[in-house]
């Protein structure tokens, strides 16, 4: 598989994130707005830190895909993402992700 271009290799059953982590990229994405580094964190699918773009499908959590021959990563949001896609919260304020029921303040991937 590739990320970002660069060839990482995987084991059979490693998940993305433990076949990037083994190549020594522990952050593949950065928080909305402010540019935090973020990559595996809880390894568990509970977090949305790990959240990468596969194969074009974007926000998928790395630590729960399998790694497989010729997948293409890149951040989470690729180019074409707008915006308001991409905009960390304003201090103070909370972000919710509907679908998964996920909160997190400023950005910083702590649960409220």
């Amino acid at each position: 598989m590739t990320f970002r271009g660069v060839a990482v290799p995987a084991e059979p059953g490693q998940s993305i994130a433990a076949a990037l982590v083994a190549a020594g990229i522990t952050d593949w994405r950065t928080t909305r707005g402010r540019g935090r580094p973020r990559g595996l964190f809880c390894g568990i699918g509970v977090c949305f830190d790990c959240l990468i773009s596969i194969d074009g499908a974007r926000a998928e959590r790395a630590c729960l895909v399998p790694a497989a021959d010729g997948m293409r990563l890149g951040d989470a949001l690729e180019p074409g993402g707008t915006p308001e896609d991409d905009g960390d919260p304003e201090p103070g304020h909370t972000r919710h992700t509907a679908a998964a029921g996920h909160t997190e303040e400023d950005g910083d991937g702590a649960p409220s």
